[in-house]
């Protein structure tokens, strides 16, 4: 089978309706935050009643799915019923409408996210072992000091001079590169002197 492609999705009041009010509902709502959020349940915790931009009080059925899909984005079976969900998710592939199954085989997966000041970093066993992305993710996250945010800081500021002053892009992502990869750079950086750091990159756009 051809590997997930793993994707950044602009919110833009896009639809997310989630079928399901409890635990599993609100873990993957919080994964959704910008997106326009329904949610339909018999049940609904009083946290996803904050989040929620629209709450339908109702029992899961094929009828109340049917019903609730036409301009969703993305469909979310998120009780804790595998029948449930399997119900919910066939519907929703039936209508042409993307999915995320809390008991699998629908066609969208929601990674593990780190999320920095100026970054994220994404993992995901593309649906094979649901506990490996989040220690994968454990596992990276001391390692992404600020030093990396600080360097982003640089980057978006030094960005604009290399525009505006390099006219071929191969030159332009040479010169970025090498300010990534610029051992002295990232010293200053760590040592705290963002200016000095700044300095020298200049320097290399000047070159």
């Amino acid at each position: 089978m051809a590997r997930m492609a793993p994707v950044y999705i602009e919110p833009s009041g896009r639809l997310i309706t989630v079928f399901g009010g409890g635990n599993v509902a609100l873990r993957k709502i919080r994964h959704f935050d910008g997106f326009r959020i329904r949610v339909i349940s018999r049940d609904i915790l009083p946290e996803i009643r904050d989040i929620a931009d629209e709450c339908v009080q109702c029992d899961i059925t094929p009828d109340t799915v049917r019903e609730n899909l036409p301009g969703t984005f993305i469909a979310m079976a998120a009780t804790d019923s595998k029948s449930l969900n399997a119900m919910v998710r066939d519907a929703a592939k039936e209508a042409g409408v993307p999915v995320n199954s809390a008991h699998g085989g629908g066609d969208i997966l929601i990674p593990s996210t780190i999320r920095k000041r100026n970054y994220s970093v994404c993992v995901s066993s593309e649906g094979k072992v649901p506990a490996f992305p989040p220690y994968v993710a454990e596992i990276l996250d001391p390692v992404l000091d600020d030093s990396l945010d600080d360097m982003m800081d640089l980057m978006v500021r030094i960005r604009p001079a290399v525009m505006s002053g390099i006219p071929e892009q191969k030159d332009r992502a040479r010169i970025l590169a090498g300010i990534l990869h610029d051992g002295a750079i990232w010293d200053a950086i760590r040592a705290g002197d963002k200016e000095g750091a700044f300095a020298m990159a200049e320097s290399k756009v000047r070159q």
